[in-house]
């Protein structure tokens, strides 16, 4: 297994900056997707058949198959595009070819059947709010002519002199790919060993071997001899195994995708896991694979190494599941902006399997990736809230209750369950996310879910601020009854830290090491809760938190501020933290990040949840608390 090398954003910007200039052809299966947007409330009886029609108060036409591998290449600005495929002499056709024209694409190979035998792909998906209706398929029927299929292939064999690259799409078992077509086209294929072609398809998996291959975890499988069931995990090490064999048989580059785990790249140099980007919020899949196709065929036209093309194929595809209920593209400045600060999710496998990990001796320390062996500490950030201090322990339980009112409003006691529940998990899934950036972030991402929602008037929806102050006001409620215990005595300093911190602290800063302590909680607050408990001083005046603007992250500028003074941040800086922000952002810049997994209630041992999170964010080591401080100096040689 070869390292995995992060994308950097300036090779990103190369790189998209060349796709004006790359020439691709797209030869497959084009279908088109049809959303008819029913209105049961203008419903009404039909004299002739006595039953209720369903009005369509809107409809929506979107390009499907090889169309939206298309559609994708065209968003993220390729310069040219040329499609060869099979549409019918029907409505449904000629729509298809007027999408395909407003994104000026080359459409002169695009044939139509000169009869009935052929009718254009195309599904139809009723929809009564968010319910997608049974769906009414056109086209299972088809079989391309032989005829048409030697006129689609002279086609394409004619044009390569003026491309970079063909993808090959293979979508359905009624499409183009009859028997005969693949004999022509696999020939075609041979005859031109030098040129490139990128081949996608669910069915015809092994025709075009001197094709690059792009498939899903399961069809490598399948395409080695194992069978699974699609809804059944595969593990990365079968994966490996079955990228091995498959570069052993084809001898060219193979990329398998693994969903949210990322992808795959294998080549005769060996095989590179590259990690799933975690994508915050409602997602729709659908489509996410051409998304990913037109991100890595782009990318190779336009010279990207096999390597940096899966991940921008990456990019585009967190991109795209973003937008729901409609075939999502990709812009290039949206894909940049990903590539900025790519939220990788590493190591899936062992964070969701404890029995996997790998511990610092007889300790509760768990090693999930080596340190650096001339490691030399000089600098460390620390998170506040779960890491150091247990005073807001609970938050969630604030949270939660607060969001379900702002998102179901008047309906927040009669809510059926149904809708209740949709909300309910909604809002677990947003916090358990966003768990560790400034409230004020997670605020506004409040507010894009109440209009997502739809129960609370636009005129009525707060902005981030607002909804940030109602927040605020029930938290600190408990946070100052728990400063006030404080005071009288009633609770002391160890009530409300994490086992040993405080003694870990004072050790650092004996061994000259600079603390920073950074928070996604407002600045003040964090001050004061840290003068409360006793331990502000040790940070000599370098305590961050939020400053009340959604663009800025406290722990972004810490560690900013840390690389403009350190050379070495892989060897002196070491952040520790609960939340993914932190154990992200100080791995994009090449610290040592651990992660503390931390039962804010018990304040020792370990949290399983927060275990997971923690190594898919990035952290190199993985502790419960801070009790076995000797061993921990030990493994960071202090």
């Amino acid at each position: 297994m070869r390292a995995f090398d992060p994308l950097r954003p300036e090779r990103l910007d190369e790189l998209l900056t060349r796709y004006p200039q790359a020439r691709i052809g797209v030869i497959g299966d084009f279908c088109l997707d049809v959303y008819w947007i029913i209105d049961p409330s203008a419903a009404e009886v039909s004299l002739e058949t006595g039953k209720l029609t369903q009005p369509v108060r809107k409809q929506r036409y979107s390009l499907g198959g090889a169309g939206n591998v298309v559609a994708n290449l065209c968003e993220l600005g390729v310069g040219s595009v040329s499609v060869f495929g099979l549409i019918g002499n029907d409505p449904f056709g000629v729509r298809m070819r007027d999408l395909l024209l407003q994104r000026r694409v080359d459409i002169d190979n695009l044939l139509v059947s000169p009869t009935d035998a052929w009718q254009t792909l195309t599904y139809i998906k009723p929809c009564i709010a968010d319910d997608e209706l049974s769906r009414l398929d056109m086209g299972n029927f088809n079989s391309c002519p032989d005829g048409l299929a030697d006129d689609l292939t002279e086609r394409l064999e004619r044009a390569l002199p003026e491309l970079d690259l063909v993808v090959i799409n293979q979508q359905v078992l009624s499409g183009i790919h009859t028997p005969y077509l693949q004999d022509r086209l696999s020939a075609l294929v041979r005859r031109h060993p030098h040129f490139r072609f990128l081949y996608d398809g669910r069915h015809v998996r092994d025709r075009y071997s001197g094709a690059w291959l792009k498939i899903n975890d399961h069809e490598a499988l399948r395409l080695v001899g194992e069978e699974k069931d699609a809804q059944e995990l595969v593990l990365r090490s079968q994966v490996e195994q079955a990228a091995a064999q498959l570069v052993e048989r084809l001898r060219h580059p193979i990329f398998i995708t693994r969903g949210d785990k990322g992808c795959l790249i294998a080549d005769l140099s060996g095989t590179v896991a590259i990690p799933g980007i975690q994508v915050i919020g409602k997602i729709d899949a659908v489509g996410a694979g051409d998304s990913f196709l037109a991100g890595l065929a782009a990318s190779l036209a336009a010279g990207a190494e096999p390597v940096e093309a899966a991940q921008i194929g990456n990019f585009v595809a967190s991109v795209t599941i973003t937008c729901i209920g409609v075939t999502g593209t990709a812009t290039p400045n949206k894909v940049r902006s990903v590539g900025a600060r790519p939220a990788y999710l590493y190591e899936p496998e062992l964070a969701q399997d404890v029995r996997a990990a790998r511990y610092h001796g007889e300790t509760d320390i768990e090693i999930v990736r080596d340190l650096p062996v001339n490691l030399c500490v000089r600098t460390a950030i620390f998170d506040h809230d779960g890491t150091v201090s247990t005073l807001r322990q609970g938050w969630e339980q604030v949270m939660e209750p607060m969001m379900m009112r702002a998102i179901l409003a008047g309906r927040y006691s009669d809510a059926d369950e149904a809708l209740y529940h949709r909300v309910l998990a909604r809002v677990r899934r947003y916090i358990d996310q966003t768990t560790g950036i400034q409230t004020l972030t997670q605020m506004a991402g409040l507010t894009e879910m109440v209009r997502e929602f739809g129960l609370v008037p636009e005129k009525e929806i707060l902005d981030a601020a607002g909804y940030k102050a109602i927040y605020n006001r029930e938290l600190m409620y408990l946070v100052e009854r728990r400063r006030q215990r404080l005071k009288l005595g009633e609770l002391s300093v160890e009530d409300f830290t994490l086992k040993n911190v405080v003694s870990f602290l004072h050790v650092l800063v004996e061994r000259g090491i600079r603390l920073y302590l950074a928070s996604g909680t407002d600045a003040d607050d964090v001050r004061a809760e840290a003068q409360t408990l006793g331990y502000a001083d040790l940070f000599h005046g370098r305590i961050f938190g939020a400053e009340g603007r959604v663009t800025t992250e406290a722990k972004q500028i810490v560690l900013d501020r840390i690389l403009a003074e350190i050379e070495s941040p892989e060897t002196e800086l070491i952040t520790f933290g609960d939340g993914p922000v932190e154990m992200r952002e100080t791995r994009l810049r090449g610290g040592l990040p651990i992660g503390v997994a931390s039962d804010e209630i018990r304040r020792f041992e370990l949290n399983p949840d927060k275990r997971s999170r923690l190594i898919q964010s990035g952290a190199y080591v993985v502790i419960p608390d801070f009790s076995q401080m000797g061993e921990l100096l030990h493994l960071l040689r202090l």
